[in-house]
């Protein structure tokens, strides 16, 4: 995937972006040591696994606060201040985030109750040697089986044991309906338990009791369905009449399709976490910017949400994604991510999320920010990269033209230590900030971001 184009001196240049592979090792750059998403329905058992959990867990947090954004969007006049509040108890990990399998914990745990009363059987005809005072019925096969036996009577027939080859009816609950709820147990036990490993500490909260009671429905349920000798539905089947318009049934349908695209989701996730993780920054900035007091919103791009990801990414939006007013300092700032024509120091600098501040009454150039938005399973050297980045800067200087940029931002994941780190390098400097998705990480790392916004735009005011 190609995250920027741009020209340098006349040549192209460009920065593309290689998924994350699905297991240790992948060709097409040459890949090694990444860590393994963890099989469904079993928990780690060793330090790889470990970590392959760990970072699953990384990516639904992230992958939550992006999430949240839908919610906020619905009210288009505090979209920012919606979202920030969500951020802020996200700060709290003994309130677990919002997720599918919670809503299902939720809604479902009453459906599955009515449907254990009465799970659905039919009768099915089966032929077997049958008692001569029981025999209700008889087939063509039965009869020919009959006629073939000695004797002259159909007592005489019967032999010793007096037992014909008759057709019975048996109760079967091996029906399609049924073998869709079997899958949804399995699955949704599945999902909740992944959900609640992940959430350790909210184990008083009331969402994660209500998964863990749920969890515990599903795999009674599942475990009475298997001694009643249901199977297990593939993905794909056609619903039959029972899942269309029985309500329960169908209701047990569409949570299983949902599970099943949220596996599906989580695979285009765990490849393309880097784009999801620019999503998180870039919200986190314009979250930063929006909490100034003489800040004022006074364009925003209309956010498209979608109901599933692509390429990592939940939403779309134009470019700049939000323009900010500095009543004070009189300055407009621009959040501009992935844009489409970055200029030449942008380009020359591999940042594809930019902060543009200019003043509108003055004819001074604008200044930029570089933001790099570096994303990776295991948490980078903070010293060493803000040395690096300092340095670019300081190298790209020569092509200042129509603009300045001297300054960088460094955002990535801080895997359970937020920190920070500045550098300077001649007239460039760079700061890196390890921020998290949840808990202390979010805390910290977000008030990071925030002390870095003031302090670039108090640079720009003087």
């Amino acid at each position: 995937m190609t995250l920027l184009r741009g020209n340098v001196r006349g040549n192209d240049t460009g920065t593309v972006l290689f998924p994350y592979p699905k297991r240790e090792e992948a060709a097409g750059p040459a890949r090694k040591g990444f860590p393994v998403r963890p099989r469904s329905g079993h928990d780690p058992a060793t330090p790889d696994e470990e970590e392959g959990a760990e970072a699953l867990r990384h990516m639904n947090e992230v992958l939550a606060r992006i999430q949240e954004l839908e919610g906020a969007i619905e009210d288009p006049s505090d979209t920012w201040g919606r979202l920030r509040d969500a951020w802020k108890r996200a700060e709290d990990v003994a309130e677990p985030k919002m997720a599918e399998i919670v809503r299902q914990a939720r809604g479902m745990l009453p459906v599955l109750r009515d449907l254990e009363k009465r799970i659905r059987r039919v009768l099915r005809r089966h032929r077997e040697l049958t008692p001569l005072d029981r025999v209700q019925e008889m087939d063509r096969t039965s009869m020919v089986w009959l006629s073939r036996q000695p004797g002259r009577s159909t007592a005489e027939r019967a032999g010793s044991s007096q037992r014909i080859l008759a057709t019975v009816r048996r109760e079967n609950f091996d029906t399609l309906e049924n073998r869709v709820l079997h899958a949804y147990t399995r699955l949704a036990a599945d999902v909740a338990r992944e959900w609640t490993r992940e959430h350790p500490r909210a184990k008083d909260s009331a969402r994660y009791k209500q998964v863990e009671a749920f969890r515990k429905a599903c795999r009674m349920l599942s475990r009475t369905l298997s001694d009643l000798g249901v199977m297990v539905a593939s993905a794909g089947v056609q619903p039959n009449y029972v899942l269309m318009q029985d309500r329960s049934y169908r209701e047990v349908h569409e949570g299983w399709l949902r599970l099943l695209l949220r596996r599906k989701i989580e695979d285009d996730l765990w490849a393309w976490q880097a784009e999801t993780w620019t999503d998180f920054s870039v919200l986190s900035i314009i979250l930063a910017i929006d909490e100034l007091e003489e800040a004022e919103l006074v364009a925003q791009s209309p956010i498209l949400w979608s109901g599933e990801a692509t390429g990592g990414r939940w939403f779309n939006q134009d470019r700049p994604i939000a323009v900010f007013w500095l009543r004070k300092t009189n300055r407009i700032v621009e959040v501009q991510a992935r844009p489409e024509r970055p200029g030449a120091m942008l380009g020359a600098a591999q940042a594809h999320v930019a902060l543009r501040i200019s003043d509108p009454i003055r004819a001074d150039l604008p200044r930029r920010v570089a933001v790099w938005t570096p994303h990776a399973m295991r948490r980078i050297d903070l010293e060493d990269a803000v040395q690096g980045a300092a340095q670019l800067l300081d190298q790209i200087q020569p092509l200042a033209q129509t603009e300045v940029l001297r300054n960088g931002l460094i955002m990535t994941p801080a895997r359970g230590a937020a920190a920070e780190e500045s550098a300077a390098h001649g007239r460039a400097s760079a700061t890196a900030i390890a921020i998290g998705p949840a808990g202390e990480d979010l805390s910290k790392g977000f008030q990071a971001v925030r002390d870095f916004i003031r302090s670039e735009l108090n640079e720009v005011a003087t």
